[in-house]
């Protein structure tokens, strides 16, 4: 099966390996499972002095995804609230800044790692938890409401989306793939550069609430919207390559991160509507 993600193509080719060496299914902790030739042959339960075969690797399908997806979302969930709840008033800014700096790095870490690692992911959806809670907690005590809006609107958008790509109205095509690569890779270098800049009291108007903010807003957010049509393309690749199981949380990842920049941005977007109030 051909891919245009570079990722996918790696993880299918071990995945191959690993079937044509025969390995068992990994261990409760993500460890590797033992080669075929390593497993004594045994009497029992395959009758007196018949071998039995070791399991082979459990492949991924899409509802070890969902399932995943819905746990991260579970975890962080939590998170959020515990922090909203724990943290207090004067601490927002702190936390906020801290939780996004290691999720950052969190996330750099499981996106170029070539191996799923379920407690690096967990840990993910814990801190992006605290950060989310905390931009939320700021954000709704300026406009009341605005957190609920925020994320009706979020999930009514990935909703969306996961229907118009069964429906193929919208393909995920290397060329495609290659554009939306691009574009986020753009949006992220400008935001970093906007941050800075900020950070030395320069205001270039892109987070300030006026005509070029929601401008910019609307494009990140149509943007974080497409991204879920590589997400679920990815998947389904994953799936038919027969990638382990292991790597649904991978899937799960890059699904959870494309709802929290959704999330984010739609806040932003719906503050700058409600700023007069």
């Amino acid at each position: 099966m051909k891919t245009s993600n570079p990722v996918l193509a790696r993880l299918g080719q071990a995945a191959e390996r690993e079937r044509a060496a025969g390995y068992a299914q990994p261990g409760p902790y993500g460890q590797p499972g033992y080669p075929q030739q390593q497993f004594p042959q045994q009497p029992y339960p395959g009758g007196y002095g018949q071998p039995v075969a070791p399991p082979t690797v459990t492949p991924m399908t899409l509802d070890d995804v969902v399932v995943k997806t819905v746990l991260m979302l579970a975890i962080l969930g939590a998170s959020a609230a515990a922090a909203w709840v724990l943290v207090p008033d004067s601490l927002v800014g702190v936390a906020w800044i801290g939780a996004a700096v290691v999720g950052l790095v969190l996330g750099l870490i499981i996106s170029f790692s070539r191996m799923a690692n379920p407690a690096l992911v967990v840990a993910y959806s814990i801190i992006e938890g605290v950060f989310v809670g905390m931009v939320s907690k700021a954000f709704e005590s300026l406009y009341d409401g605005i957190v609920l809006q925020a994320v009706v609107a979020t999930f009514g958008v990935f909703f969306l989306m996961a229907m118009i790509y069964k429906a193929r109205i919208i393909r995920a095509t290397p060329k495609f793939a290659r554009i939306m690569v691009a574009v986020m890779a753009g949006l992220f270098g400008v935001m970093l550069v906007n941050l800075v800049l900020a950070l030395f009291g320069v205001n270039t108007h892109l987070r300030d609430g006026s005509p070029l903010a929601i401008g910019f807003s609307l494009v990140c957010i149509v943007v974080a919207s497409l991204s879920f049509v590589l997400n679920f393309a990815d998947i389904e690749e994953g799936v038919r390559m027969g990638l382990p199981q292991r790597y649904s949380w991978t899937a799960a990842f890059g699904i959870v991160v494309g709802l929290v920049w959704l999330y984010i941005e739609i806040l932003r977007l719906l503050s700058y509507f409600q700023g007069d109030d």
